[in-house]
């Protein structure tokens, strides 16, 4: 899929969902073995910043673009209900940008086409959208534009050509009954079982 993303609607059900993470829950599991809650807010701060950079082509530094072993609750500034949000704002600007998805650009210490990196940006925030949900027991819903981005994507990434490309980006596939909704299809292929619950 080539084009400008609309990342608007996912990151605005983000946003909403982080406001609704309460402090005792930032200890909590998530569908992401390696994160607690709150060690996936600070990851979800730091792909904001890092995403947001690469649409600039002007990638932050190297710790904003860590592995997993970075990300952790403690990180998180004093006021990440107010910073997060504002993050994926300034994302969602920069991806609006027809020029981001031109040329080659940096995330995650990676080069890799523009127009890739704005297909990632989007695919992050709704797998992580979703998992934050599940994690906080609060409901989640997807546009049906973005599904279609997040299945394309999950989908190239579990073909037998990237799987080597996806280790430490998603885990085993996990199998989902046929004729399951989009979406769920799309957790399925980034190694996310769809009825995850706390």
């Amino acid at each position: 899929m080539n084009g400008v993303y609309d990342l608007g609607p996912a990151t605005r059900r983000l946003s909403a969902l982080v406001s609704g993470v309460r402090d005792d829950q930032l200890r909590a599991r998530t569908p992401c073995e390696a994160y607690t809650v709150g060690d996936l807010l600070d990851h979800i701060r730091g792909l904001s910043i890092a995403f947001a950079a690469a649409a600039r082509k002007s990638p932050p530094g190297s710790d904003i673009a860590g592995g997993a072993a970075q990300f952790s609750v403690d990180n998180l500034p004093a006021d990440w209900r107010e910073t997060i949000p504002r993050q994926l704002e300034e994302l969602t600007t920069a991806w609006a940008d027809p020029d981001a998805y031109e040329g080659q650009t940096q995330a995650g210490g990676l080069t890799l086409p523009a127009q890739v990196a704005g297909m990632v940006s989007l695919e992050e925030v709704v797998l992580h959208g979703w998992d934050l949900a599940r994690a906080t027991g609060q409901p989640f819903d997807v546009d049906e534009e973005s599904a279609k981005v997040v299945f394309e994507f999950t989908s190239m990434s579990a073909s037998s050509e990237q799987l080597a490309n996806r280790e430490g980006l998603f885990g085993a596939v996990v199998d989902v009954p046929a004729g399951a909704p989009l979406f769920d299809q799309a957790l399925g292929l980034s190694g996310r079982d769809p009825n995850w619950s706390a």
